[in-house]
């Protein structure tokens, strides 16, 4: 089973700063690192260090060369990665000392995909191929109902969350994974119980990841629910976290993995990530996650 990401790819700037700058204030950053990023990018990559055949499509500027030997070196296929005119998409990240962050993101190239573009992509897949989004491109819905009408099975995680996701037909979603935040603002609840019961009674065919930071995840469907614990560790940095449970979950669901396996996988390879400064390089590779798994 191959997976298809359609997503993202930013150049981080990461500012690290005492704390989060607040409206008006003026800081100094102590440091300045620059890394390679975007929803999608890191998804991509946690999803080939976990073993999957993966490939990434998209845009980038004249200036995200680097991107493509990113693909190379950590064996995501990059054969659907086009250059366009104008700026690879790229974040501002403030990262405080206790490793949290906030992020402005400016879209670029992320932003120019077109329907021939998407046509030619998809037709290269076939029913039961996983296909992975995010919401840092445009053209969201175009690319769910081309590869609904396919037959893929399609995993979208709604960040950032905004009103470009009300053209998405949710009910062509076969996984959703999303935050409490998230969930809050696709129901109304706030409670992580509430979340997955307004879900599941909107969409009763979905299958539902929600991640609710330092205390794991739940996993729900018409059918089962499973919970999974995150695990404690000291966070440097938390910018990929999400990014490498999604990553994770779903290359563990593509070598047909069960749920509960599949949760674990994801919970400890975020818990590595979080421990390391960046978005793709502080993704762990399978052999670290197992020896985790071990102990």
């Amino acid at each position: 089973m191959k997976i298809l990401n359609i997503g993202s790819m930013n150049l981080d700037f990461v500012y690290s700063v005492d704390h989060i700058v607040t409206t008006g204030e003026t800081e100094a950053s102590t440091s300045l690192d620059i890394f390679l990023g975007g929803k999608g990018m890191n998804q991509s990559v946690a999803a080939a260090k976990a073993g999957a055949e993966i490939y990434h499509a998209g845009l980038i500027g004249e200036d995200g060369k680097i991107f493509i030997d990113a693909c190379k070196q950590h064996n995501v296929n990059c054969k659907y990665i086009e250059t366009t005119e104008g700026k690879t998409g790229h974040a501002i990240i403030q990262r405080d000392k206790n490793g949290q962050n906030c992020i402005l993101l400016f879209g670029g190239a992320n932003r120019k995909l077109t329907k021939d573009f998407i046509d030619n992509v998809i037709a290269d897949f076939s029913e039961g191929d996983i296909l992975m989004l995010q919401n840092e491109v445009n053209m969201l819905s175009y690319i769910v109902d081309c590869a609904h009408h396919k037959k893929l099975q399609i995993a979208l995680n709604p960040s950032p969350f905004n009103e470009c996701l009300a053209d998405v037909d949710a009910g062509k979603i076969n996984y959703l994974i999303l935050n409490e935040i998230e969930g809050e603002q696709m129901t109304g609840q706030a409670k992580p119980e509430a979340i997955i019961e307004k879900l599941l009674a909107m969409y009763p065919s979905i299958k539902i990841v929600l991640t609710l930071g330092e205390n794991g995840a739940i996993y729900a469907d018409k059918n089962s629910i499973h919970y999974q614990p995150a695990y404690k560790v000291t966070a440097v940095d938390t910018t990929a976290a999400g990014d490498t449970f999604t990553g994770y979950f779903l290359a563990c669901i593509s070598e047909n993995m069960d749920v509960p396996l599949s949760l674990e996988f994801a919970a400890k390879a975020a818990a590595i990530a979080v421990t390391r400064e960046g978005a793709v390089p502080s993704i762990p590779l399978k052999e670290e996650v197992t020896l985790f798994l071990n102990r």
